[in-house]
């Protein structure tokens, strides 16, 4: 038996993987905050313009835009990816739940799924393709 093979042996590929999860993550919400912020590569309805910093959607703008880079990056991305899974759960029962309980007919998907992924990634970590790894091993 082949121990090197990739389809033997998963788990050695887990780690890795936690990495893909959390950078292609990180992107997706970073643009959920560059809309919000920056109106690129679309602003937010009904006008597509850009949110008012100083706004709940502005503060929720920062947090996907500036934590996202840092949870694409891997720093700090235990507390960083903890404050964004509250925001997620903030924004599906603030916004998303009062339409109806059921995620798919209020549009709250993305918002749980950024809930549960985050609350992972604040469990399990960054991965080895991280700031937060590199700084550990050296």
């Amino acid at each position: 038996m082949n121990e090197s093979n990739p389809v033997r042996q998963p788990a050695q590929w887990a780690p890795r993987l936690l990495s893909v999860l959390r950078i292609v993550a990180a992107l997706m919400f970073m643009m959920a905050g560059a809309m919000k912020l920056f109106a690129f590569p679309k602003g937010v309805p009904p006008n597509n313009g850009t949110v008012l910093l100083f706004s709940q959607a502005g503060l929720a703008g920062v947090l996907e835009f500036f934590g996202g880079g840092l949870v694409l990056v891997g720093l700090f991305t235990r507390p960083v990816a903890f404050i964004l899974s509250g925001e997620m759960a903030v924004a599906y029962f603030q916004v998303h739940f009062p339409q109806g309980p059921w995620p798919t007919v209020n549009n709250g998907v993305a918002a749980v799924l950024y809930c549960f992924i985050w609350l992972y990634i604040c469990a399990a970590g960054a991965g080895p393709w991280s700031v937060d790894a590199w700084r550990r091993s050296g």
